[in-house]
């Protein structure tokens, strides 16, 4: 999926609500949108600063064929895959 895409759809997610957090150990220091350490509204606004050098992804390495989509953009980390109709957050964290 091309970063205007990819952008367009988290950003749409969070408006909507349509996010999920992955399962994952450390939630607690790793996703500070499911503890409420930034709102989807702050999130939304690091994502509108984000261009294609802020954008990478990969394969997820369980899930053959499911794209993950890092954002890296204001000294944050956001880590997240689509599987439809929900966006699934793995990681949004302060970079370290």
């Amino acid at each position: 999926m091309a970063f205007k895409g990819v952008t367009y759809r988290v950003i749409k997610a969070l408006k909507e609500g349509t996010y999920q957090h992955a399962a994952r150990g450390s939630i607690e220091d790793k996703n500070a949108l499911m503890t409420g350490d930034i709102s989807p509204e702050d999130l939304i606004k690091i994502i509108d600063r984000c261009n294609g050098t802020h954008h990478e992804s990969s394969e997820h390495h369980e899930f053959k064929g499911v794209e993950v989509h890092i954002l890296k953009r204001d000294g944050w980390y956001i880590k997240f895959y689509f599987v439809d109709p929900d966006t699934v957050f793995i990681s949004v964290h302060p970079s370290r």
